[in-house]
């Protein structure tokens, strides 16, 4: 270990932490990580990620090239519209999105654990699972030491902290952030795609994201997730020759049981949940959901019934208060470490994928002898910390993921869901403004400032 050469311990095998890994290995620089699930299966459902142009273009620069292909090979189909409907699935907007020709300037829908598994691909040698951080200690010599649950322990020149929300490493760093409960619940399923719940679903919603602004201040999302393997793994037929190429190499779908899928989120104000929501499961979330919806269209709540009982999900979200800069040190934070965001722009993984990318093109100026350590942790912090909260700020002021949200109030609330709903509706149909919002999708999600 060398300040020329650092040696690199990432605590967190998600999206940021893996892309960053990537893009050390491929910069010549040693890199370690520390994953607190045990094996590369666990720990993750495989509901959809967006990742847009911000994210793709991280990912092209941090990954070999052979595996960003089969990155874009093994996103689902893009959606083709992004429609805001009614809970009766009556149509107040719907807007015509780019077509995915291009492999970068683009939105992806991409399985959550068939991103890991992208991601784990190739680096078995450097991902150590079973390994929960409990904390580190930063020497006088400039290493820094991690801890883990199990007694081990691992050295390097800089840690990385990209283990999310509850991360351990900024507990210990910065006690003084704050992670708050954004007052919201969301409920996620998902519906088997079959012959019948295909044919539940006009093809304009089925081929698009569907934002659901229903009356009595309950939010939702539809999209349809369709790859190009069946659920046996079997490639579908009609594939083309070089995807079928990839697919057909690539080991991560032994890891992987994604099939085709309809995803529902619901989401409300917590008031509307009952108090123990976060402890509910299965059959029993599902009859939340259909409690909650009982006005909403029959094929909805067919859709919601016909849920997989496993699949049933409550999350409560959660968001960063921001904190002012800190000196640089051996320690540095990445993604939802350093910056949780709601669900509200689905900015969360590409931030993300953005911190990784800039944060290795910095530690490559150290191999280069371009800057030492400190100065290129100070650098990236010193870009990262703006936008990352400025996404923070943005998540909450949309579509109602800020539990104090108008939407929710009894009375008000309705004049708001009227003004979201005519502003949707008068945005597709004003050409000059139809463009800007299509043009804002491509770019809101961790864009370069």
């Amino acid at each position: 270990m060398t300040p020329q050469r650092p040696h690199v311990l990432v605590i967190g095998a998600g999206t940021g932490g893996m892309c960053l890994a990537h893009g050390l290995r491929r910069a010549g620089i040693s890199v370690a990580v520390y994953e607190r699930h045990r094996t590369r299966t666990d720990g993750l459902l495989g509901y959809r990620v967006g990742i847009g142009p911000t994210g793709t273009r991280a990912l092209r620069e941090c990954l070999p090239p052979d595996l960003f292909d089969t990155f874009v090979a093994t996103c689902a189909r893009s959606p083709a519209h992004f429609n805001v409907i009614s809970e009766k699935m009556r149509q107040t907007a719907s807007f015509d999105l780019r077509p995915d020709t291009d492999p970068a300037d683009t939105d992806r829908s991409v399985s959550r654990m068939t991103l890991r598994q992208i991601l784990l691909t190739g680096m078995e040698d450097i991902v150590h699972f079973d390994k929960t951080c409990t904390g580190y200690d930063q020497h006088d010599d400039g290493t820094v030491t991690a801890h883990f649950a199990d007694g081990s322990t691992a050295v390097g020149d800089l840690l990385v902290a990209a283990d999310g929300t509850h991360s351990a490493v900024r507990r210990q760093y910065l006690p003084h952030a704050v992670i708050r409960d954004s007052g919201t619940i969301n409920v996620a399923v998902k519906i088997p795609l079959t012959d019948h719940t295909r044919s539940l679903l006009p093809d304009r919603i089925r081929k698009g994201i569907n934002l659901i602004f229903a009356s009595g201040g309950l939010m939702g999302v539809l999209h349809v997730m369709e790859f190009k393997w069946q659920h046996t793994g079997a490639l579908k037929s009609g594939i083309g020759s070089t995807d079928a190429e990839l697919l057909d190499r690539w080991p991560g779908l032994l890891y992987d049981n994604t099939s085709d899928y309809i995803a529902i989120v619901i989401w409300s104000t917590a008031r509307r949940f009952p108090p123990d929501i976060m402890q509910r499961r299965g059959q029993d979330l599902i009859r939340i959901a259909l409690d909650l919806t009982t006005g909403w269209h029959p094929h909805l709540r067919e859709l919601i019934a016909r849920a997989d009982p496993g699949s049933a999900m409550p999350i409560k979200v959660a968001t960063s208060e921001p904190v002012p800069p800190w000196k640089p040190s051996t320690v540095t934070l990445l993604g939802d470490a350093i910056h949780t965001m709601t669900p509200g722009r689905g900015s969360g993984a590409n931030t993300a994928l953005r911190d990784a990318a800039l944060l290795c093109r910095q530690l490559t100026a150290v191999a280069t002898d371009d800057k030492p350590l400190l100065e290129a942790v100070g650098d990236y912090e010193a870009q990262m910390l703006p936008y990352g909260f400025a996404r923070v700020a943005d998540s909450l002021r949309d579509n109602g993921t800020n539990g104090d949200d108008t939407l929710y109030h009894p009375v008000i609330g309705r004049l708001a869901l009227l003004g979201a709903r005519g502003y949707f509706g008068v945005t597709s149909r004003v050409p000059r403004l139809r463009k800007k919002f299509v043009d804002g999708f491509y770019t809101y999600r961790g864009a370069e400032e």
